[in-house]
């Protein structure tokens, strides 16, 4: 089994920074595929952004340029820097992981199919 804990998460303003981190324990190991996701309320669940072993990466198009995956295989940890906040990234942002060999682009569009989900860490900008 495999556990991911998310922090990280806060209140700014818009224009501001954040950094999440997600710590992966257990059964876990640093080939899985995976992700950051969001869901603002009553809306559906999106991908952010996604990283594979290899360190590629894929981002939603809303955060391009914006938003940063990168990720630590020594201390099972990944990160999302996120600069430059808007009041639409207002959400609770989840941290996923998958062992199945995909692409990070594949990871993205995963939003409900990725093996391993954190309990979110709550994001909220304000104007």
């Amino acid at each position: 089994q495999v556990q991911l804990v998310e922090s990280g998460g806060g209140s700014v303003q818009a224009g501001g920074s954040l950094r999440l981190s997600c710590a992966a324990s257990g059964y876990f190991y640093s080939r899985n595929c995976m992700g950051w996701f969001r869901q603002a309320p009553g809306k559906e669940r999106e991908g952010v952004a996604a990283i594979e072993s290899d360190g590629s990466t894929s981002y939603a198009d809303s955060v391009k340029g914006r938003f940063t995956i990168s990720k630590d295989n020594a201390k099972n940890t990944l990160y999302l820097q996120m600069n430059s906040l808007k009041p639409e990234d207002t959400a609770m942002y989840y941290c996923a992981a998958d062992p199945t060999p995909m692409t990070a682009i594949q990871a993205l569009g995963a939003t409900y199919g990725m093996a391993y989900w954190g309990k979110g860490t709550l994001v909220t900008i304000s104007s």
